[in-house]
């Protein structure tokens, strides 16, 4: 005979009415309802801990702040500061504390009345009272003092993505790192440059790729500049900008104590009711996320073509082989790291249309719509971090540049004509390289035939050392392999 287990409850109301929440739950009534509501999309807010950690040093500074304008008793102050250290401490441990969907209406609120809930609750315990007596701690009474949403969810949002971009430093500089050091490694590999996917003018391997180290370098100054911006915020602005429900002075000093908190520069905004409203900055943050991701998927569209064959293609590289091609095909192996590079890519383009659309959905002095952007910024850094991991270990590390393919290439080309423009003209150019394409010649036999050089002469225009030019810095130094910084 099975015996049937209860689960143990308390009651708990909210203006709606009242609700049995699991005893063994640090959320509450709020959270409880809000699960109901929303069943969207399966990821929970209890995955992104810099989330977590950024909300739990909010609440603490504005706990301390509260305190200092006597607007809660110190005993209070502190037992949610304590309970504020427990998440920014072991954000792991308290995920499943926040099951809500990232997916949610209301602009946050959900998120912020959970993480009252949960911080009181903790509190509570800590103090020796059962979770819900919150007639000693109250989530919004004491947790959420001088306080709204619309000024916790912003603030913690920005504190969470720029944390979280420190992970996106990481890979995108070893991956930098890693096409720096192919383009030693393949510095005296000479091939064919392209224009137009035709043939234009020889260059080395090792330019070639450290033009890709250039391209992401770039991005790595842009995001890091960009991301900047996030550090003004609007704590203090409670619900519309005008701190309504703050003592006056609270907004300034709230910032200044989150400073100390978070070790970051933060300052607070020009004008809180403009900075309540206003989404722009993850317009542009996402802005450059999305070009940091169209220029690795160009550099994944090139290192598939470089290495298309093996033997019918350009065959100029080969990559890493990792795992079988096809199921029907034989001794098939496939570009399967520059492939999910690519996709990554075009999924990091389309969140940064739903930033975009997001931001221009508020209205008046609010936009609600912030949680699909947190949605999307979060999942184009995570998905750009690992994508770039994976690139670099799994791909770019592992390279192997077939020379002999490359030269032959380079020799056989037409585009080598050009050497020859300044002795010869373009005109005539023209017909040798006309004649070499009709003939199926190389440049060199067709030249020698006509007596227009000797053999020396042109073993002299076409050595490598003629075919190799760098562009001088306006100072005079070649343009040198730098590291990302």
């Amino acid at each position: 005979m099975s015996t049937v287990q209860t689960v143990k409850t308390r009651i708990e109301k909210d203006l709606l009415g009242v609700k049995e929440v699991p005893s063994d739950c640090y959320y509450g009534i709020h959270t409880l309802r809000a699960l109901e509501n929303f069943q969207i999309s399966g990821q929970r807010v209890g995955a992104n801990l810099h989330f977590i950690r950024a909300l739990a040093q909010v609440k603490k500074a504005s706990a301390q702040t509260n305190l200092q304008f006597s607007k809660i008793s110190e005993d209070i102050s502190l037992a949610v500061q304590r309970a504020c250290d427990e998440l920014i401490q072991n954000a792991e441990g308290w995920r499943d504390s926040f099951p809500l969907d990232v997916y949610q209406g209301g602009a946050g609120t959900s998120i912020n009345m959970n993480t009252n809930e949960v911080l009181a609750n903790i509190a509570l315990e800590q103090m020796g009272y059962e979770k819900g007596m919150y007639s000693v701690i109250h989530p919004n009474d004491h947790v959420n003092k001088s306080q709204s949403t619309n000024d916790v969810y912003p603030t913690a949002l920005r504190l969470a993505t720029y944390y979280s971009l420190d992970d996106l430093f990481v890979q995108l500089r070893k991956l930098i790192d890693s096409f720096y050091t192919k383009a030693t490694e393949f510095q005296t590999v000479l091939k064919m440059g392209r224009t137009q996917l035709q043939d234009a003018v020889p260059m080395t391997m090792g330019q070639e790729f450290r033009a890709f180290a250039t391209l992401l370098k770039e991005d790595l100054k842009l995001i890091d500049r960009t991301r900047q911006l996030l550090l003004e915020i609007n704590l203090g602005a409670t619900a519309i900008g005008t701190g309504v429900n703050s003592p006056e002075g609270y907004a300034h000093e709230v910032v200044k104590v989150l400073h100390e908190i978070t070790g970051l520069d933060l300052q607070g905004t020009e004008d809180y009711v403009e900075a309540t409203s206003d989404c722009g900055v993850f317009i542009i943050l996402s802005s450059t996320l999305k070009r940091l991701a169209v220029k690795l998927s160009k550099i994944c569209n090139d290192l598939r073509l470089l290495s298309s064959g093996p033997r019918t293609g350009l065959a100029e590289i080969r990559l890493p082989e990792l795992q079988a091609g096809s199921s029907i095909m034989p001794a098939k192996v496939n570009p399967v790291i520059p492939e999910v590079v690519n996709q990554v890519a075009f999924k990091v383009i389309g969140n940064d249309l739903t930033v975009t659309m997001a931001a221009e959905a508020g209205q008046l002095q609010l936009n609600v719509m912030e949680p699909v952007i947190a949605v999307s910024i979060n999942e184009s850094i995570q998905l750009l971090t690992h994508a770039m991991d994976t690139l670099e270990s799994k791909c770019i590390t592992g390279i192997q540049a077939n020379t002999q393919t490359c030269y032959n290439a380079v020799m056989r080309s037409v585009g080598i004509i050009t050497l020859l423009d300044p002795l010869l003209g373009h005109a005539k150019c023209d017909e040798i390289g006309k004649l070499c394409i009709e003939q199926n010649k190389t440049i060199q036999q067709v030249v020698l035939e006509q007596n227009l050089l000797t053999q020396a002469q042109l073993d002299e225009i076409f050595s490598f050392e003629n075919m190799i030019s760098e562009i001088e810095r306006p100072g005079g130094d070649m343009l040198s392999v730098e590291r990302a910084g």
